[in-house]
Order: structure tokens, then sequence, then C-alpha cells
């Protein structure tokens, strides 16, 4: 049978484009469907502009540490408004490029929202498409808890564009999402409040980890509340929000940001037109290869529940091009060892196994950690700490795990990714020559097993 095209994807994000991109230059006759923005959610309402965020809240820190180093600065002033007006332009760009990247490729570009109406079938606004193979890309979409007055709240897609800063925010929830938005909110000025149901947020992540900034959040003022969750939400006469925890507390805010999950985006695609079954968590079932129960229909990315990272999209989007089309360049995923950011204040930068992970594996295991008030402080009153941590196989010397809470956290785990994933030992990170003086010198100076 003759198709319209080699490869129809749906969703223009990370790994729908590369996807697209990587098929189209393997010489395939490839489409792309989108119905809200090119990107996706990283470029769009996600790490890209969270990022900027971030840097926008982080000028807050150098303006305090700027008296240390003789600089006498005026009081400053943080206008939202200008934030974001050049953050929209920033993503504008972005999607200009994006749309060029595709059509510069060769790929058809959609337009609309795209529906499966069979296992090689395709209707993107009333014209219907046949393809060899269909890419499901769709990815995630926040959820807010069925609660009376969920609609009063916003999520991490409003975030980023909001009229106004508001004064007071109440963040729930206990994941990466949740606390980076809490730093980026009191960062900015709003007197900020994090909400989480459990004992302490990051679950998952190294315990060290998770103490240490907690630490450091409370050292800033963040009002942390754990074993705390919201009931309900009502609007007051003045317009602000009163949220009512489990407990019969009453907390006053401008703003409920929820960031408690997020779910598959799988609205109106028309599974039930095919073959394609979920899992248990109501994520696209694949196999190794990403392809569905249905044997034409590939899924990537968020909508499968792996790994919800755009770097692993990426790799997926591409792995399934060349699985297709260049089947001589194919090779899979590795899921060991991804470097992970947490781009919270002060920052997590992480890659390998955690102190608890190693252990249960049954490895018998060496902790080296360090606390250390960082260089760039030491001229000012502040009295932050950075942790460095080695988890190390006791038996094999191997370095199974890298984890640090300070500056440039994200960007000194970059590397260290690639030493583990090349198997380092601990005698070769001793026997590494460290950058003088700078923090990442730390991870190859500890000597002492901590425990």
């Amino acid at each position: 049978m003759a198709y319209d095209f080699d490869l129809f994807v749906i969703g223009a994000g990370s790994g729908g484009v590369r996807a697209a991109r990587f098929a189209a230059s393997f010489g395939a006759k490839v489409a792309v469907a989108e119905s809200r923005y090119l990107g996706g959610t990283c470029v769009n309402v996600g790490c890209v502009p969270k990022k900027l965020l971030v840097y926008g809240a982080h000028v807050a820190d150098e303006l305090e540490q700027a008296a240390g180093y003789g600089w006498t600065l005026e009081e400053g002033h943080f206008d939202w408004g200008t934030l974001i007006a050049n953050k929209n332009r920033e993503i504008e760009r972005l999607n200009g490029i994006y749309r060029n990247l595709l059509v510069n490729s060769g790929v058809t570009l959609l337009q609309g929202h795209a529906r499966l109406t069979g296992a090689n079938e395709v209707e993107v606004e009333g014209q219907r498409y046949t393809a060899e193979h269909i890419l499901i890309a769709t990815g995630g979409w926040p959820q807010i808890p069925d609660i009376p007055g969920k609609e009063l709240a916003i999520t991490s897609n409003e975030a980023f564009y909001l009229k106004a800063l508001p004064r007071r925010v109440l963040v729930v929830g206990g994941g990466y999402i949740a606390v980076e938005f809490a730093g980026i909110f009191q960062g900015l000025g709003a007197d900020t409040t994090l909400l989480y149901r459990g004992d302490l947020f990051l679950r998952g992540f190294d315990g060290s980890v998770r103490t240490h900034l907690k630490e450091e959040l409370e050292k800033r003022g963040l009002d942390l509340q754990f074993n705390a969750d919201i009931q309900r939400i009502d609007k007051l006469e003045d317009g602000s929000l009163k949220a009512t925890l489990k407990d019969g507390r009453e907390l006053v805010a401008d703003c409920v940001f929820y960031a408690t999950g997020r779910r598959p985006m799988l609205d109106n695609l028309g599974l039930e037109n095919t073959g394609v079954e979920l899992d248990a968590r109501g994520y696209i079932r694949v196999d190794e290869q990403y392809q569905t129960t249905a044997p034409s229909i590939l899924a990537i990315g968020d909508v499968i529940g792996r790994v919800q990272l755009t770097p692993v999209a990426l790799a997926e989007g591409m792995a399934v091009a060349r699985r297709l089309f260049k089947p001589e360049q194919y090779h899979p995923v590795d899921y060991q060892n991804i470097p992970t950011a947490v781009f919270s204040q002060p920052p997590i930068g992480t890659v390998g196994l955690t102190e608890e992970q190693a252990l249960e594996a049954g490895h018998k295991v060496q902790v080296f950690e360090s606390r250390f008030r960082a260089m760039k402080l030491t001229l000012t009153d502040i009295q932050e700490k950075t942790l460095m941590k080695l988890v190390v196989d006791a038996e094999t010397d191997k370095v199974l795990g890298c984890h640090m809470v300070g500056p440039d956290a994200g960007e000194i785990i970059q590397g260290l990714g690639i030493a583990l994933k090349a198997g380092a030992t601990k005698q070769q990170f001793d026997e590494t020559i460290g950058v003088h003086p700078t923090a990442a010198e730390e991870f190859v100076t500890m000597r002492t097993v901590t425990r």
C-alpha cells in the first residue's frame, strides 16, 4: 500500500521534532502535527522559561553579595512585567527556530489537532493522512487534585503568564517543579510557603541532598510546611484566596500554585480507534523499541512515563528515527546514569545512584561527603553551605553516584556524568588534578570516608 507519509509525528515537542528531523534527514517522507506551540512544554511552559525566571530570581543573591565586594548599590526595583515580556520574546524566537528546523529539513508541518482514526491513519482539521509509521509524542499536562475550588489554583502553564507577581504565594507539591517555583517566587520578592503532604520533599533524590536543601531553604526564609495538604480553596471578598488545610488550619494567599504531578496528554487522541493500550498508570504501553501494542504506532517522551526529561525524549526520538530509517546507526537509549539538575536556590546536580539506591541494590557502600562555604561568600555575611557527595562501591572502587547542592551544580554534574558513564573509580577521581580555586575540585579532593 502507498502511504502519504513514511512517518507521521503527533506533537512538535522536543522528542517529536527530533524524531521528525532525523527521519527526514535519512530520506523519509515525514509530517508533524501540532495544535499548540512548537517546541512543546520545555520551550514554552517548562525548562526554558523556568530557567529564565530562575536567573531573574538569582539576581537578588548577586545584589546581596555585592556589598562584600565593595559595591554600593541603590535599592533595586524588580518589575515582573519586564521579565515576562522579555521571556515571551525569547520564546517566540525559539518557536521560529523550531519551525525553521522542521521546514528546512523537508518535514511537512500541519498546525492543528491530530486524531488517530486507524492504525495507519490520522485526521487533522478534517483532512485525513495515511502513514506507514505513526509516532505519538504528545507529552504531559499538569493536573490539580479534584478539590473544591480547584479552578482558583494555577499550574506551571499559567504561572509563566501571570499579569503581576503575587504578593503571597502557596506552592503545593514536593517534586522538583514545586521546589523550583517556590524559589522563583521567593527570589523575586513574594511571601512564599511550600506545602507538601509528605515528610520531606524530592522523594527519590539522595537523602543527604534532600536534608541539605531543606536546611538551606529555611536559612533563606522560605516557609516549609510538611505533612500539610489543602482540603479546599475559597475566594474572599477582597479577591485573595483562603486555603483550608486538612488539619483545619487556614492560610490566605493571592495565588495557589499546584505542582502535584503531570498526566499523559491523550485528550481526543483517538486511541480507541487503534490497538494501543495503556499501562496501569495511564501511560502508553511500549516495548524496548517504543512500539505500542499496535505495531504501526510508536510513542516516546513523557507520554510513555519512563524518564520524563527533555534530553531523554530527544534521545528516544533519535533512536526511533534511526531504527526505522537508518538501522545501521541504531543503538538503544541508555537510561543508566542520566545527569539531572533541579534549579532550586541553591540548585541540585545529581547523577548515578543515591546512597539509598546503592544499598538497596546490595552494594557495600563508602560515602564521601563535604559541606563547605563557597569561596565567593567569604567576603559576605551569607552562611549558605554547599554539599558534595560521592557514593562508591567499597569492593570495586567504582563511583556509583555523584550529588551536589550549591551554585552551578547542574554545570558541574554534566562532566561527572561522562565519568560515571565511563565507569570511573574513586582512585581515578583522586588522581585527577583539580581546577583551583573552584568548588568543582572538591569532587577530586575528598579523601576521608564519611561513613
